[in-house]
């Protein structure tokens, strides 16, 4: 949005006159800030806080109005008018919330003293935008990424989350594997530099694949450069290109203006190499529900991986799932520490149940290093360092990277002293509410607080006494936040109050009074109690610089916690469910017995049917085929999951497993129109499939289900065969799930093809049983008229589907009748050799066999 001007600003409020006049001091200070917000913020909306509400005027109250579903009244007097709508201060969280999901920034000023005669001082406390809010209450406990993208030798990016101060960035070659890993981490905002902001179809094409928020950062090379040794201190050798400098750069730029200061929760930054991790396209991740299920009721892998008990875990557990391992050494040293749980039920029950009484330790250290934390939240970090040594004690023997573990989660004994030295036991939520230094921790705050408390005695003393020198039983000492102290009398009893009583309120049937010496005591009440106010919010800013000291260990140990509690849990699971240790080949060798799907079996237990699946040099293509329902795309997710599973270290759901490591997993499952692309679901299905042979290696590991779907079935079957023919050569590990039965002829072609169905049958009385159970051979027919049946179609209309069927099956037999004589060379058939043909001929009229080549 354009920032007011005074003209519009004038307009806009509908001033009497000549509309050129000064606008009233708090209109003007609206004004002023807006302005100011404008230009750093642009389209953000002003939140005014005027008490007890928080005020929108004039566009953003309209705005605000329009979104948020607020009424929408007017600010009037004599001279003027303008639009309003206000909102709670107590329920400004969720509408904030709303603006952000909306798309919407918000700014936030705050009144920074209580309301007296003239105006009132606020100023712009938080300015909140989708990928730079840390409040955990707007973005949960999950990752919340802010990412900029520069060009130069290829492509950079920068990844920054405020909320843990996690800094990362690597490189790119090529836009698809940019998209890729943008799609992975799911930013919530994101800056582009110039040169691919101001290409008109570049950024069509991105804001069609992220429907995030795009906003406006420096890309200069000299700024960056100064962010990055304002916040880092130096520009790190890592970042070895002018792009990988500037996206950092930007991406510091833009959360500093944001927060409003320096960025001290990022401490590095850390450039990956993509190439060192298993390749996860989005698509991949999409097609076998890892982190989005395919329905609003569906589960996700994530989910069914089972419960971190720890905010951080969760964090840490999807950055497993993001990015499987390819190093033999690190599956290994993570199973090995998944196994050291399974094998010891107690430990395990041990470490979660510690676990469970943590906090988000990466969150509170980011909190601390930024100097934000608020008391309860360093609370909480001190009943978590307390715990510390209790799971070192757990941990002492182990090795490897449970050892590993246990020596990074370091005691900090000082600074949990610190803190039980200085903080109660039970802070209040805010450091302005006073009560939160510990008695004894400092002397002039006991001093202060000894003076009030002193006062406060004689206040309470005084009714007593009162009574006492008055005769007046009924006279009591009061306090309200009008008129202070006060000295209460009934009507009753009015005329025996002394002289040196001075009323100040006169009641229906009781009058309050008040005398010099109460009046001196509330004086120096409200003195020593601000005064003490003053010191403990001193104190506290003291504390929590002194923590800040600590950010680098307190980090470390957070990570560690992390790791801790995602090797526990998926040893829970393993436990629980059943699942084996996989065994990594240095051959590529694919070995599942009795392997299940670990979203499906958490659905339906034990009804699970479980499948093996073998893949080796002499089986490196499986054709699958079978009628709709019967288990197909299960068998494929089985597959890739497991492999997924074992490169992030876990064990896998299946009775024995031996797995090669995949540099990458490639999926095309299901089918979906882009319609806001506008492109079909054949052109997205194709765009998806060229993406997947151009990556395909023989290290790959590939699943495909229905290729061709969407087109004519001979363009189709074309497409699919050409595409298998295209894999097989690659050498990459396919499974290919197919209608198209021709397809099941090319394992007399294709060295390595396989082909599997999963059995079903029709029974006598019509429908189709089930089994779910992947034998060797192609299927026999592909039931589509039964399943048909099953769906619930009219019989009107199955009945007839037979019909047809049956006709076009006539057909198709005569069309292959017509092929085999054409391909005929009658110069080479004997007589016997003629008669054996023409009999096959005759039974295949009959019905008595499928086809054979002649």
């Amino acid at each position: 949005m354009a920032r007011f001007d005074t003209e519009r600003i004038h307009h806009d409020l509908g001033l009497k006159g000549s509309g050129r006049g000064p606008l009233p001091p708090m209109l003007q200070q609206y004004v002023d800030m807006r302005d100011s917000v404008a230009e750093n913020l642009p389209g953000s909306i002003l939140l005014f806080q005027c008490g007890d509400f928080y005020e929108t005027f004039g566009e953003d109250a309209e705005r605000a109005s329009r979104l948020l579903g607020l009424t929408l009244t007017h600010k009037t007097s004599k001279d003027f008018s303008t639009p309003m709508a206000g909102i709670p201060v107590r329920a400004a969280e969720t509408h904030i919330e709303r603006l952000l999901n909306l798309g919407v920034r918000v700014a936030v000023a705050d009144q920074m003293e209580e309301p007296g005669a003239g105006l009132v001082d606020r100023k712009v406390t938080q300015l909140y935008t989708p990928g730079t809010v840390t409040d955990e209450k707007l973005i949960g406990q999950d990752e919340n990424y802010l990412a900029a993208v520069a060009t130069g030798e290829g492509y950079a990016l920068a990844l920054l989350d405020l909320s843990t101060g996690e800094f990362r960035c690597a490189s790119f070659g090529t836009r698809t594997a940019l998209y890729d890993e943008l799609g992975r981490h799911r930013a919530r905002e994101v800056l582009l530099a110039p040169e691919l902001e101001g290409n008109a179809a570049l950024l069509a094409d991105f804001q069609a694949r992220f429907p995030v928020m795009l906003s406006h950062a420096s890309f200069d090379a000299q700024d960056a450069v100064g962010a990055l040794r304002d916040t880092l201190g130096d520009v790190p050798a890592s970042l070895s290109t002018p792009a990988l400098v500037r996206a950092c750069g930007a991406v510091l730029l833009y959360a500093r203006g944001t927060q409003q200061g320096r960025l001290d929760m990022v401490r590095r930054v850390t450039r990956y190499e993509p190439g060192a991790q298993m390749h996860l396209a989005d698509q991949t991740l999409r097609a076998l529900e890892v982190f989005q299920a395919s329905s609003p009721q569906g589960m996700t892998l994530l989910q069914a991986l089972g419960s971190t008990r720890t905010a951080g875990g969760r964090r840490r557990l999807r950055a497993w799932l993001r990015a499987p391992l390819l190093d033999a050494a690190s599956i290994e040293a993570r199973v090995n520490a998944v196994d050291t749980f399974v094998r010891t039920p107690d430990l395990r029950a041990g470490v979660r149940a510690l676990l469970y009484r943590a906090h988000d330790l990466e969150r509170l250290a980011a909190r601390v290093a930024a100097r934000r934390a608020t008391p309860r939240e360093v609370a909480a970090l001190a009943r978590t360092l307390e715990l510390l040594p209790q799971a070192t004690e757990l941990l002492a023997v182990q090795d490897g990277l449970l050892g590993g573990v246990r020596a990074r989660l370091t005691a900090l004994p000082e600074a949990l002293n610190l803190i039980r030295a200085a903080l109660t036991d039970d802070p209040p939520l805010r450091a302005t509410d006073g009560g939160l230094i510990r008695d004894g921790f400092h002397a002039e705050l006991d001093a202060l607080r000894a003076e009030s408390l002193g006062h406060r005695a004689w206040i309470a003393a005084l009714e007593t006494e009162e009574r006492a020198r008055t005769g007046i039983g009924s006279l009591k000492v009061g306090f309200n936040n009008v008129i202070g102290y006060y000295l209460e009398v009934t009507a009753t009893h009015l005329p025996r109050v002394p002289g040196d009583y001075r009323q100040i309120a006169t009641l229906k049937d009781r009058a309050r009074f008040t005398r010099p010496d109460l009046r001196e005591r509330e004086r120096e009440i409200a003195r020593a109690e601000g005064a003490a106010a003053r010191l403990e919010l001193e104190v506290f800013t003291e504390l929590r610089d002194a923590l800040a000291a600590h950010v680098d260990a307190l980090t470390d140990a957070a990570g560690a916690l992390a790791e801790l509690d995602v090797v526990s849990t998926l040893a829970d699971l393993a436990a629980e469910r059943h699942w084996t240790r996989p065994e990594t080949n240095a051959d590529t060798r694919v070995e599942l017995e009795q392997a299940r799907h670990p979203v499906v079996e958490h659905a339906l237990g034990d009804a699970f049917v479980p499948n093996d699946a073998h893949l080796d040099a002499t089986r490196r293509v499986l054709v699958l085929t079978g009628p709709n329902m019967a288990g197909k795309s299960t068998y494929l997710r089985t597959v890739a999951l497991c492999a997924l599973l074992h490169q992030i270290g876990s064990f896998v759901p299946a009775q024995r497993a031996r797995l090669p490591i995949f540099d990458s997993i490639h999926t095309r499952i299901g089918a979906s129109d882009d319609l806001a692309g506008g492109r079909s679901t054949f052109m997205v299905e194709m765009s998806e499939l060229a993406t997947i042979l151009h990556a395909a290696t023989a290290r790959s590991l590939i699943v495909l289900d229905e290729i061709g779907r969407g087109t004519s079935s001979l363009d189709g079957q074309a497409i699919a065969q050409a595409a298998l023919e295209h894999l097989h050569a690659t050498g990459a590990f396919t499974l290919f799930a197919t209608h198209y039965f021709e397809l099941t002829r090319l394992d007399g072609e294709l060295t390595g093809l396989v082909n599997l169905h999963v059995a079903a049958e029709e029974e006598e009385r019509g429908g189709l049983t089930f089994y779910h159970q992947v034998i060797p051979g192609a299927a026999a027919q592909s039931y589509g008229v039964e399943v048909a049946r099953l769906a619930g179609l009219p019989a009107s209309v199955t009945a007839r589907a037979s019909g047809l069927l049956a006709a076009l099956n006539a057909t198709g037999d005569t069309d292959s009748l017509r092929r085999d004589l054409v391909t005929l060379d009658l110069t080479q058939l004997t007589p016997m050799d003629a008669l054996k043909l023409l009999h096959a001929w005759q039974r295949r009229a009959r019905g008595d066999e499928a086809p054979v080549n002649s």
